[in-house]
């Protein structure tokens, strides 16, 4: 068992916390780093791609490094037909594809090949368990990655994942090894979080991300971006949309059309099931509940309006979309869509890459890097605001 050791006068277990961490005051900060906190504008500055992304394919992997991936996963490419019942490509998958159960259900299974992580230097980042209380009393459970800025770049999951999913988890990796702070969390009813889970809950979901930048508010912490891939995307434009204290977003394959995608996961006769029956009940490819869909939760997606979120951003909010040219998840024009409305909105279609960007983890990375390090522009531009 590892030994707890004392962070900001209370002891902390390397991995896991029973209750909401109490993060340091700043003076710890400034005894625990061997240089002086960093903001995230001095971490991340550098005039080229930082040396991990350029060397991270080629490195050497030392022995008994942890692999974010470089395994088979059990995933399923699926011929989408017609079906009866929609049965979700992977429990914890982000993805809005399902199998259906049908006769004319035709699928191919094959292994997909996730890239490893980078190197990093463990001994420099620590890893706690906080949990933070929603206003609506449930325990949201995040783990925070201190890397040695005193700022630090939140990540949302998709639909039915959770923070352990593989492309929060590199993202994560990428933006600590950079010495970038990180906080990933489960939505409510998600991953090891209070609740159950809710189809729809879009502005329920804003509510969590709410809570979450409040409580690190309450602890002097910025929080300099928020980042949310898939369903996660959606969430962090929708917040952007009503508060307007995150300068930076990113947007990774978020959907702009929300009526669209629908008859994918729930059939083609949706509407009429749910008028019928009041619900629909979701079942997993194992044969299995998965969850149930109410009216309520249905409308709550059906009357979430992307639209008329991009035009309450803030023009000085800036906002960058990501999307794969192969995404067949979430079409690419969605992508197109955000970048006609939203007013400081920057666009980047990474060519070749599906929904997850499983073969292209680095270049999603490095874009993601590029965007949140502040130029030197705008640098100079602050430092005179102060002066």
């Amino acid at each position: 068992m590892a030994t707890p050791r004392c962070l900001g006068g209370a002891m902390v277990a390397p991995s896991s916390l029973p209750a909401t961490v109490a993060l340091p005051p700043p003076s710890y900060y400034a005894s625990s780093f061997s240089a002086k906190p960093q903001s995230l504008s001095s971490a991340l500055r550098c005039s080229s791609p930082p040396a991990s992304l350029r060397s991270r394919a080629s490195a050497p992997v030392a022995a008994g490094e942890a692999f974010r991936s470089e395994q088979t996963l059990d995933a399923t490419e699926v011929d989408e037909k017609p079906a009866v019942a929609a049965i979700p490509l992977d429990v914890n998958a982000d993805a809005d594809k399902f199998i259906f159960s049908g006769e004319s259900a035709g699928f191919l299974k094959r292994p997909i090949i996730q890239i490893s992580s980078s190197q990093i230097e463990v001994s420099s980042v620590s890893q706690q368990k906080v949990v933070i209380r929603n206003t609506h009393g449930e325990n949201l459970v995040g783990i925070l990655h201190e890397a040695g800025s005193w700022e630090l770049v939140v990540l949302c999951h998709g639909f039915r994942s959770s923070k352990e999913s593989k492309t929060i988890m590199n993202l994560a990796d990428v933006l600590v090894s950079e010495n970038v702070s990180v906080f990933r969390f489960d939505f409510a009813g998600n991953g090891d979080s209070d609740g159950s889970f809710q189809y729809g809950n879009y502005w329920r979901e804003v509510e969590d991300l709410r809570a979450i930048i409040q409580y690190f508010s309450r602890q002097n912490r910025g929080v300099h971006a928020i980042v949310g891939h898939s369903k996660g995307g959606n969430v962090v434009l929708l917040y952007a949309s009503k508060f307007h204290d995150i300068s930076t977003v990113v947007n990774i394959s978020g959907r702009f059309t929300l009526e669209r995608g629908i008859d994918d996961r729930l059939g083609k006769d949706f509407m009429e099931r749910m008028k019928r029956d009041g619900f629909i009940d979701v079942i997993d490819k194992m044969g299995k509940f998965a969850y149930r869909v109410t009216e309520q939760s249905l409308i709550d997606r059906l009357t979430t309006d992307m639209h008329a979120a991009c035009l309450s951003i803030d023009k000085n909010c800036r906002v960058l979309t990501v999307h794969g040219s192969e995404d067949d998840i979430v079409p690419p024009e969605d992508a197109s869509k955000f970048d006609k409305l939203i007013m400081n909105h920057k666009l980047h279609i990474i060519e070749g890459a599906d929904h997850r960007f499983i073969s292209h983890q680095f270049h999603l990375a490095r874009i993601l890097l590029e965007f949140i390090r502040p130029s030197q522009d705008e640098d100079g531009a602050a430092a005179k605001e102060q002066a």
